[in-house]
C-alpha cells in the first residue's frame, strides 16, 4: 500500500484506538488548530462519510438487522463503506489542496476484523489495500489507553452502547494489544500516544508529532 497521492500538498492524517480514548476531542483539537493556520481541513468518519457509508454505519451500529452479522459480512461493509469514502471524497479533496482527518481507517480493520473476529490477516490486508486503493496516511495517531480506563469513560458519557461497543473486555484487550503491536512494526506511520493524560497534553504531542510535516504548509 502507498501513501497519500503525490500530486498534492495536502496530508491525510488518521486517528485510531479503542473506544472511550478520546479520538473525536482530539480530532476536533487539531482541525481547529489547522484551520487557524489557515488550511482547509475535512473530517471525515469511518464507517461513514458518504450517503453509503452513513446508512452501512447505522446497519453496523445500531440497526437490529444487523445484530446477527457474521464476521465475514461485518468485514465487507467495511470495505464498501471504505471504498466509497475513498474514491467520493477523500482522493477528490487531497487533490483539491484538502487535508483530510479519518476518524478510523484501515488499521481499525486490520484489529477489530482481524484480530478481534479472528479473519485471516491475508485476506484482511489485501482487502485494506483493495478498499482502500493503496492509500495509507502520511501519519497514523494511536491514542492509547488501558481497557479499564477507556469503560470508566464510556460508562461516566452516560450515553448507550452501539453494537461494536457492546463486545466483552477481553476483546477490547485484544484489539489495544493489535494496535500497540501496528505501532511496534510501523513507527514512521504510526505515532503511540498516551491517551491518559490531560488532553492539552495529549493535543501537544499530537502536534510534536505532526510539526516536521507542517514546515511551509499553507492554504
Amino acid at each position: 500500500m502507498s501513501s497519500a497521492p503525490p500530486s498534492t500538498a495536502a496530508l491525510l492524517l488518521s486517528f485510531e484506538g479503542t473506544e472511550g480514548c478520546g479520538k473525536s476531542t482530539q480530532i476536533r483539537l487539531l482541525q481547529e488548530y489547522l484551520i487557524a493556520k489557515g488550511l482547509r481541513v475535512e473530517v471525515l468518519r469511518e464507517p461513514g462519510g458518504t450517503s453509503v457509508g452513513e446508512a452501512i454505519r447505522h446497519l453496523l451500529q445500531h440497526a437490529r438487522e444487523g445484530e446477527g452479522l457474521v464476521a465475514e459480512a461485518e468485514l465487507l461493509l467495511f470495505a464498501a463503506s471504505r471504498a466509497q469514502l475513498i474514491r467520493e471524497r477523500v482522493v477528490p479533496l487531497l487533490r483539491q489542496g484538502v487535508w483530510v482527518i479519518l476518524d478510523r481507517y484501515v488499521d481499525s480493520t486490520t484489529v477489530y476484523q482481524g484480530i478481534g473476529r479472528g479473519l485471516p490477516q491475508q485476506t484482511i490486508e489485501n482487502l485494506n489495500a483493495f478498499a482502500s486503493d493503496g492509500l495509507l496516511p502520511h501519519l497514523t495517531f494511536l491514542l492509547d489507553l488501558e481497557v479499564t480506563r477507556a469503560s470508566a469513560r464510556i460508562e461516566q458519557s452516560g450515553r448507550s452502547l452501539d453494537r461494536m461497543e457492546r463486545q466483552p473486555q477481553s476483546f477490547f484487550e485484544a484489539i489495544r494489544a493489535g494496535y500497540l503491536h501496528l505501532a511496534e512494526t510501523q513507527p514512521q506511520r504510526i505515532r503511540r500516544i498516551n491517551a491518559d493524560q490531560p488532553r492539552e497534553q495529549v493535543h501537544s504531542e499530537i502536534l510534536q508529532h505532526l510539526s516536521p510535516h507542517l514546515h511551509g504548509a499553507s492554504a
